[in-house]
């Protein structure tokens, strides 16, 4: 078994990864990122459109140019990309060190013993089988994830005529996609009463296409024996279908666009607790986990709806590895929580007379939400959030009071949209 020792461990190599790497190495630690796939970038590389990259490189840039932009940021810093590798074990050793075990085809196994790790693995779809739709297991069923891998970088048609479930941002840019590569998309499904993607992937792929959109309805049955036919879908009410109203479209095609989940097999296997309301871990402000000296950042902590968040709170995850290397962590005395309105909050504790960004998903659709923050009875925060929707993360900076044992957030509406 081959043996190495270094000061900083990521395991990943997509945008959260490769920003965390680069503030390290840069740093002058020894750092390693490893990542099962044999390029740099994550499910980047297979997001040929553009729009990424406006907030964090200052141009806008397609998914492989931002992927290539980071990967040269982190190798131009210093740090060693293990790609084509796999983080089969990690546990945290008696004497406070973390231990790695990585598989290679090429280079076979390597323990890998670090004094920190960044978790960055991201996140991965939810298929068919996490929704239990009715009907047979034809062929043309896939996720929208995997159909556009199969169109990007394969370069394979996955059928003539699709119906996609779920409205997430991939499933939108998808829509479009399918339609400039030829096939025709009939609609998209979605149970909730409002889009899950952002609002500008809905007027760019959908609206311009004239793509209809089903809001409240769901897919009751998948038809056909080889391959898909067609699908039955019923509109929703308190959320049970009505089945007198169910109708059918002809398709070849289903994809899925129905959320993301965190990829934390590894964490739970390093005994990091995980969030209920993220699906991540529980981090602290310097995005440290429960288990010493493991961070998260990105996608796998909780799902973001723009790669630059992304790579911004990996490079503030990584000033806090750098604060636990050199001994200089502060325990968090300072509690926060998600109040009315809000799914989560991250991080889910603060030090009190400090400045914290603060990250939330909105559980409503709104114009002119207020989001205010309170240490028991009083009000310590106020900001106007111009347009609310559960699809984009709202993030603030709250200078947070002295004293302070506890922060609780709330979303109040403003006028609904309609």
């Amino acid at each position: 078994m081959n043996e190495r020792m270094v000061d900083v461990a990521v395991i990943g190599a997509g945008a959260a990864g490769l920003a965390a790497a680069t503030v390290t190495a840069n740093a002058g630690c020894s750092t390693v990122v490893i990542d099962r796939e044999k390029f740099p970038g994550g499910i980047l590389r297979q997001c040929i459109h553009n729009g990424f990259g406006l907030r964090y490189f200052k141009e806008e840039l397609t998914g492989p140019e931002y992927a290539g932009r980071a990967a040269g940021k982190c190798l131009d810093a210093g740090a060693e990309l293990w790609l084509d590798h796999t983080v089969s074990n990690l546990k945290r050793t008696d004497d406070g060190l973390l231990v790695l075990d990585v598989l290679s085809a090429e280079t076979g196994v390597t323990r890998l013993t670090a004094k920190a790790v960044m978790l960055a693995m991201g996140c991965r779809e939810r298929n068919r089988g996490n929704l239990a739709i009715p009907g047979s297991r034809p062929a043309g069923v896939f996720t929208a994830g995997t159909a556009q891998k199969l169109l990007n970088s394969v370069g394979v048609l996955p059928g003539k005529s699709a119906v996609i479930v779920g409205s997430g941002d991939i499933g939108l840019i998808m829509a479009r996609r399918l339609t400039w590569c030829g096939i025709k998309v009939k609609a998209v499904v979605e149970i909730m009463p409002h889009p899950s993607g952002l609002t500008r992937n809905i007027v760019q792929c959908l609206n311009d296409f004239d793509i209809p959109l089903y809001l409240g309805h769901a897919v009751v049955n998948i038809c056909g024996k080889n391959r898909v036919s067609g699908v039955d879908i019923a509109p929703l009410a308190d959320g049970i279908p009505q089945d007198e109203k169910t109708f059918h479209i002809d398709c070849d095609t289903l994809l899925f666009s129905v959320g993301l989940i965190p990829e934390n097999e590894l964490s739970v296997t390093a005994g990091v607790t995980l969030d209920l309301a993220t699906g991540g871990a529980k981090v602290t402000s310097g995005y440290e986990t429960d288990v010493p000296g493991i961070f998260a950042a990105g996608n796998v902590l909780h799902v973001h709806d723009l790669v630059d968040f992304v790579s911004e709170e990996a490079e503030r995850a990584a000033k806090g590895v750098l604060q636990y290397l050199k001994k200089e962590t502060t325990a968090d005395n300072c509690r926060a929580a998600a109040g009315k309105n809000l799914k989560y909050v991250v991080p889910g504790s603060c030090r009190a007379g400090e400045k914290q960004l603060f990250s939330f998903r909105p559980l409503i659709v709104t114009d002119g939400g207020k989001l205010t923050a309170k240490c028991g009875d009083d009000v310590v925060f106020t900001q106007r959030i111009p347009f609310v929707r559960p699809a984009e993360m709202i993030a603030v900076e709250v200078d947070v009071p002295e004293n302070a044992a506890g922060i609780t957030f709330e979303l109040h509406p403003g006028e609904v949209s309609k």
